[in-house]
């Protein structure tokens, strides 16, 4: 890269990060009332982005052959009493992770 490419980079990647910094700030100043359909998008999209994580997680599972996905039920199994009783979701993540991760390295191997 020359150098003028190498500074047109960094300032294409400055330019990125404040737009994507000031924007909101532009868009939604604090003396006027957030707009209903970004509330609304504030409410729903966490438990959108939640399903479309189990989805995802879900997605390769084949339940005709191998371990039947029984790693992935068995982690799923602890995240679902983990957030019931702990409600620490931090603590329920970092342990469904974990807890997968020894199931299909030590025990189905």
């Amino acid at each position: 890269m020359t150098l003028t490419e190498q500074i047109i980079t960094v300032a294409a990647a400055v330019l990125g990060t404040m737009l994507t910094r000031f924007l909101p700030f532009i868009l939604f100043p604090a003396n006027k009332p957030t707009p209903p359909v970004v509330l609304y998008l504030g409410k729903m999209l966490p438990a959108a982005v939640m399903a479309l994580l189990v989805v995802f997680s879900f997605k390769d599972v084949e339940l005709l052959s191998g371990y039947h996905g029984a790693p992935e039920l068995l982690a799923t199994v602890l995240i679902i009493v983990l957030q019931v009783y702990v409600k620490n979701v931090l603590l329920t993540i970092a342990s469904g992770t974990i807890f997968y991760m020894f199931l299909v390295q030590y025990i189905f191997v």
